[in-house]
């Protein structure tokens, strides 16, 4: 049940609904015989909170569809890869959560001031970040990005470039999209099948 559906049956439940007696009115009405416990019917507001107990999901968050929900994480995993590109550490700190944490490849563990400290003094540059076989699985307010990374760059001195895979965590707050948590694994196999064929 959506939301909208939430609200229309609470809305018929006060409104619509058949009035009992004994409600407050300044109409006088007419005196009928008493009814026991049992036959009495249920107060209109315990059956409200029963139908908004029921659509819960609903009430927490507006329903939305899990294919525009992917299409808004794609377009902010290209955001991203923009941003790693050009180096642009603003971009980068809009999209990452103040309490982000990625884990590299070597197994180092950052937060999100050591990542764009890294990047702004230059010791990660990636030149180049070509991104595909991207999946992308919606669960409520999180969202998991697993693709697959062929990247041209450095980490201080050493050379970084080669295929990877990596997952990237999404979290939906105050409406807006943020990377909590990224992992990233190196595709040895593939980089050294690639090194035998030249």
């Amino acid at each position: 049940m959506t939301f909208r559906q939430c609200i229309d049956a609470v809305r018929r439940i006060f409104f619509d609904a058949p009035r009992q007696p004994g409600l407050t009115s300044g109409t006088i009405m007419s005196r009928r015989p008493a009814t026991s416990l049992r036959s009495r019917p249920v107060p209109q507001a315990v059956v409200a909170l029963i139908v908004l107990a029921s659509c819960h999901p609903a009430w927490a968050l507006p329903h939305r569809d899990k294919g525009e929900i992917h299409k808004e994480i794609e377009v902010l995993e290209q955001q991203w890869q923009q941003a790693t590109v050009t180096n642009n550490i603003g971009e980068m700190n809009r999209l990452l959560a103040d309490d982000y944490v990625g884990i590299t490849s070597n197994g180092t563990v950052e937060n999100k001031q050591q990542a764009l400290a890294q990047r702004s003094a230059g010791t990660v540059r990636i030149t180049k970040l070509d991104i595909t076989d991207t999946h992308v699985r919606v669960y409520g307010d999180t969202a998991v990005v697993i693709s697959q990374a062929d990247l041209e760059g450095t980490n201080g001195t050493s050379d970084i470039s080669g295929q990877y895979r990596y997952t990237r965590v999404y979290n939906r707050r105050l409406g807006q999209w943020k990377i909590v948590s990224f992992e990233a694994s190196r595709m040895h196999d593939f980089d050294a099948r690639t090194r035998n064929k030249h």
